[in-house]
């Protein structure tokens, strides 16, 4: 008898079915995940985090002592010269902007996709955004020197009549970043109103809960405001799908609708935004593993949620080494030679290898191309192994290197492309000064220091959305029927409902 006259079975008796993996591990239930992320915020606040808030708090004091000085003295404190106009500041804004992308993505465009294992990490992501794109705006805002004319950017009328050259891509990054900063916060905190009117319910000081009553905008749960957020939320995601796209493409314009060598390509739009991506998903692996570890979330924030994300740095990392071939590809095949030159005798050329075979001394920027090629490109590729993704410590190491890669990115791009004018006596080499070093420092102590605020005083996971993707969501989810065919109720069988840290 072939195989197509067999009869169809009329029962799943004797059928092995491949089940999904849970999204939240161990069972657990509604009042588990209500109970475990509110004591999160409503207990003490550990040892740990009390150190850590103080020595970050010490490091992101240096962004405004460094700015005082910077203002009070002029930009010349700061290593640019001539030709190297652009250096450390903007190298800094376009990073900073790169890791604001992680969180609009996992939030909005996975939302729309209807990708549930973004219900764990997304909140925590969206606020590495919000403090990733703050950190970026004090770059720009300080460059242009008078600080306190950096309004005139925005198309306000005053009385000089003064209007702002709509045709300068760095005119675009004002309406682009501002506009990505004021949505992706509304978002953010919209996500937000169902749990702080959680906090709200169980808080046992009157000032807690007159603040959390204050931001729960009245949320009482009902289905008319359900039905008012779910709305609002599509609306919101929707309007921030494109930003994602957009942003980063506008960044890129900077740079690609100018015509110094290095800078005019027309592939940077889609390789910002994939780099983007690539460096916002390697930052919040960087902060969630932590978090896993210290506040005990496996159930939550599970091997699934890591391998998926290892995934898309993977596939971002892959893109990205893509595009750096393809740069150096058309330089070389355009036939031009100042094209040639940025890639060949300022980038690429080593003291070790390729210098030697093309009898050419190495660039003075070589080290920092060939970090971003380790860092950006090499590094990513062992997350082909699922025995690496499975294991955490030598996840959070792997993503260091992307964190540290995407950084030199920005900085080859910038400076190896104008140090070396077209002529000869306006040649220059760029170094920081202490300004500059401080003042990055600075803001990487501001932007842990607002997430281990955010992590002590907000729940850093979406608990009614994680609540939706366990079994009990469904309506049509039977109890017995889950007993009988596992063996075990859904109940939260765990009585230490914290964790507490390691």
């Amino acid at each position: 008898m072939h195989s197509f006259d067999l009869p169809a079975p009329t029962t799943t008796e004797g059928l092995d079915l491949i089940e999904r993996r849970p999204l939240v591990g161990s069972k657990r239930g509604y009042a588990w995940i209500t109970e475990k992320f509110s004591r999160i915020v409503e207990q003490k606040a550990p040892f740990w985090w009390w150190v850590a808030v103080l020595i970050t708090g010490f490091i992101a004091s240096l962004v405004p002592l460094t700015l005082a000085y910077q203002v009070s003295t002029g930009v010349g404190v700061w290593g640019l010269n001539n030709p190297v106009f652009w250096a450390w500041d903007i190298t800094n804004f376009v990073f900073w902007i790169g890791i604001g992308h992680a969180g609009t993505l996992i939030s909005a465009i996975l939302f729309l996709t209807r990708q549930k294992w973004r219900t764990a990490v997304n909140r925590s992501a969206e606020a590495m955004t919000i403090f990733a794109v703050i950190c970026a705006g004090i770059f720009p805002a300080f460059h242009v020197g008078r600080v306190w004319f950096a309004w005139w950017l925005f198309p306000i009328p005053n009385a000089n009549v003064i209007w702002q050259n709509f045709k300068s891509p760095l005119l675009w990054d004002v309406f682009a970043v501002s506009t990505y900063f004021t949505v992706s916060l509304i978002f953010w905190y919209i996500g937000l109103v169902p749990d702080l009117a959680t906090i709200r319910d169980r808080a046992t000081s009157k000032i807690k809960k007159f603040l959390y009553g204050i931001f729960a905008l009245g949320w009482r749960g009902s289905n008319r405001q359900w039905s008012h957020y779910e709305k609002a939320y599509l609306i919101l995601a929707g309007i921030s799908t494109p930003l994602v796209l957009s942003v980063h493409s506008v960044v890129s314009f900077d740079f690609a609708t100018s015509v110094i060598p290095g800078w005019h390509t027309t592939i940077f739009p889609p390789y910002f935004v994939a780099g983007a991506i690539f460096g916002g998903f390697a930052m919040v692996l960087t902060l969630l593993i932590p978090c896993r570890w210290i506040f005990n979330l496996k159930d939550v924030v599970t091997d699934k949620h890591i391998d998926n994300m290892c995934k898309i740095v993977l596939l971002t990392g892959t893109i990205v080494g893509y595009a750096y071939l393809m740069e150096l590809f058309i330089a070389l095949y355009s036939g031009n030679p100042f094209e040639q030159w940025v890639f060949l005798r300022n980038r690429v050329a080593d003291p070790f290898i390729f210098g030697p075979l093309m009898g050419v001394p190495p660039a003075p920027y070589w080290w920092a191309y060939w970090a971003m090629m380790i860092c950006n490109v090499i590094a990513p590729q062992f997350f082909w192994f699922k025995k690496i993704r499975k294991n955490l410590l030598a996840v959070l190491i792997i993503v260091m290197f992307p964190n540290v890669g995407m950084w030199y990115e920005r900085f080859v791009i910038i400076a190896t492309s104008i140090h070396r004018d077209f002529v000869t006596s306006s040649w220059g080499y760029f170094s920081p000064t202490w300004v500059d070093i401080g003042l990055f420092v600075g803001t990487i102590g501001l932007f842990t220091f607002l997430f281990l605020l955010f992590i002590k005083f907000l729940p850093m996971v979406t608990m009614f959305e994680v609540k939706a993707v366990l079994p009990e969501a469904d309506p049509h989810y039977d109890p017995r029927a889950h007993k009988k065919k596992t063996g075990d109720p859904l109940v939260d069988s765990n009585p230490q409902l914290f964790g507490g840290a390691h």
